[in-house]
């Protein structure tokens, strides 16, 4: 039974201005837009990250749950982990262990080849988290969300290469993270005080909120092949630079 990152999603108040500086920074390429995001108000972009996806979506309704994130977390920022399980029943396993721990679900949807399933961020203490079940079972391949597999020309990895985590905070790091690591029966792993879930290919760290901003999805952990490149964009960008962040 195993849950893998496929997809981080941020919100942003414009769709262009925040595609075009994740392209210009991260050397990557979009790939895919999804007309069924309109039925929430939104518009988006995905953008191909090694056999992952990075999406942007941005509200053009008023009064969208996009729009309520955006003013509670003061901007633009992250929103969803969106992740692929690697069968119906680890996905419908992982839905009753989010009931038992009272966690809603704020939207899901049932195909024959292809399900949904989108736990509330509020009872999730940070962000959504979403588990599709796609019966292809194609952990770096087909991807429903980013239309099948037509996405796969547009990878690039020159500069940036692939996902290796994700950093969620809030007021107490502990409770945020025994909340995910109960829903996706993944063990709690401490090491120095630092809380994290092992994914099958990525890392969920969970750390306490320092930014002001809240609780939410703060970070995201890229291996690079080309820091120089993305720190020298980020900073003719107007981009805050520190470090290797």
């Amino acid at each position: 039974m195993t849950i893998a990152l496929r997809q981080i999603c941020l919100v942003a108040r414009e769709l262009k201005p925040a595609i075009n500086d994740l392209t210009g920074v991260f050397g990557i390429n979009s790939c895919f837009i999804d007309p069924a995001v309109a039925s929430f108000g939104l518009e988006n972009t995905l953008l191909a990250v090694g056999s992952n996806f990075l999406e942007v979506v941005a509200p053009v309704e008023d009064n969208t749950a996009a729009d309520r994130y955006l003013d509670r977390r003061q901007g633009d920022g992250g929103y969803m982990v969106i992740c692929q399980a690697d069968s119906k029943d680890t996905q419908q396993q992982l839905k009753a262990r989010a009931k038992t721990q009272g966690v809603r679900v704020a939207f899901e949807a049932e195909r024959e080849t292809w399900n949904i399933c989108q736990l509330h961020p509020g009872d999730m203490q940070a962000a959504f988290f979403e588990v599709d079940w796609d019966q292809n079972n194609d952990i770096s391949g087909n991807w429903h969300p980013a239309g099948g597999m037509g996405w796969q020309h547009k990878v690039r990895q020159d500069v940036t290469v692939a996902f290796q985590g994700i950093e969620l905070q809030g007021p107490d790091p502990l409770a945020l993270a025994t909340r995910w690591s109960e829903v996706a029966d993944i063990p709690l792993m401490t090491s120095d005080g630092n809380l994290s879930l092992a994914l099958d290919n990525a890392q969920l760290r969970f750390v306490e909120a320092q930014d002001g901003r809240g609780p939410g999805l703060g970070g995201i952990d890229l291996a690079v092949a080309d820091l120089d490149r993305v720190l020298h964009e980020a900073e003719k960008r107007g981009c805050r630079v520190n470090d290797n962040r």
